[in-house]
């Protein structure tokens, strides 16, 4: 008798060209995830040759009943680690049905941002540092702790290897292969200073890619905690107290930052990032002041620092940096769930194409 393992493996490259398409789309909270598939009579590489489709926005909190139609618009293909074979995952944005962006869509304005002649020339390379948090499914505790209870204090978890400091290893190592699988510049994985929260990290890519990275990796891990039976967390402070928050350190360079010399340049970027410092705090996350308070390696969210080696600043800079006079920086305000699109693209348009003179 077929299994339903037998069923889910079939290969279909041995009867047909057809392959299948998951197309992703970020829902109306702005960080949820939705997907649904469809069957392409061949293989696809390049997301210009999709076919647009459609959605119910008012299932998702993204369009009124009267008039629910929202159109998603492929832009980024990955290979499939579920279905593999030639079947895909597809990134999508969304629009009206009269091509105007809707308003989750932060895509689009960082397209806009990313196509200038100023910043296409600068080639800005982004490291993306994704912390999450690994929870029960019944009671929305910490993967590993003592249900309504609490694990020793933080220590010896960071890097930590063991059954007493390391809970999930299996789903995150999952995760790292299925990315690698999928074509995503994953860099590298680590346990986290809370027990049961890891990162991974995307990059260095280029541009807008990296941000439709970190979206596609979210998603395989969605699927991975899924099959697994735990949750993923994104929230910036998921246990109140005396343990550390997420976040989604964003490392940024761009190429006069990375010639001779380069070390002014990252210099007067960071003086603007420090004149800006509200209006990217405001677009870092939310629930990010739960975070950010000066305590647990973050600098208060009411003031702008940066320091060498300082993990404790609004921005910091390597020892490597320093010493070369060229490289990159480190923001570490942005939250683990902010949105991609909105950090780098801001980060691109304060640095290169923000001028101090326009807060005048």
């Amino acid at each position: 008798m077929t299994s339903l393992n037998e069923l889910l493996n079939l290969s279909l490259e041995e009867t047909t060209q057809e392959i299948i398409a998951e197309y992703i789309w970020i829902g109306g909270s702005g960080t949820d995830l939705r997907s649904k598939a469809r069957t392409l009579p061949k293989p696809v590489s390049d997301p210009k040759l999709l076919p647009k489709w459609n959605y119910d926005g008012s299932s998702t909190g993204q369009a009124p009943g009267e008039d629910s139609e929202v159109i998603l618009y492929p832009q980024a293909i990955f290979r499939d680690p579920f279905r593999r074979g030639n079947n895909i995952l597809v990134i999508c944005d969304a629009y009206t049905p009269q091509g105007v962006p809707i308003p989750t869509n932060k895509r689009a304005a960082a397209a806009e941002i990313f196509a200038t002649k100023e910043v296409a020339e600068e080639e800005t390379w982004y490291g993306l540092e994704q912390e999450y948090t690994l929870l029960q499914k019944e009671v929305k505790w910490p993967l590993g702790w003592p249900v309504g209870g609490y694990p020793g204090p933080q220590g010896p978890y960071y890097c930590g290897t063991g059954a007493d400091k390391a809970w999930g290893r299996d789903i995150v190592n999952a995760h790292y292969k299925a990315c690698l699988y999928a074509g995503i510049q994953i860099s590298g994985i680590n346990g986290e200073v809370m027990p049961g929260q890891w990162e991974f990290q995307v990059g260095p890519s280029k541009g807008i890619a990296a941000a439709d990275q970190l979206w596609a990796a979210r998603y395989i891990l969605e699927r991975i905690t899924e099959i697994a039976g735990v949750v993923l967390s994104l929230d910036p402070k998921p246990i109140e107290g005396d343990w550390n928050g997420a976040g989604c350190h964003t490392n940024y360079s761009t190429k006069s930052m990375r010639e001779e010399g380069g070390y002014e340049v990252i210099k007067k970027a960071i003086e603007k990032l420090g004149l800006r410092h509200r209006e990217h705090i405001a677009s870092y996350g939310e629930g990010n002041e739960r975070r950010l308070t000066g305590k647990h390696e973050t600098a208060d969210m009411n003031t702008f620092s940066w320091g060498v080696a300082n993990r404790g600043a609004s921005v910091r800079v390597g020892r490597d940096t320093e010493k070369d006079g060229k490289g990159y920086f480190e923001d570490r305000r942005p939250a683990s769930n902010m949105d991609p699109y909105v950090v780098t693209g801001m980060i691109a348009y304060t640095t290169i194409l923000w001028s101090p003179e326009e807060q005048k």
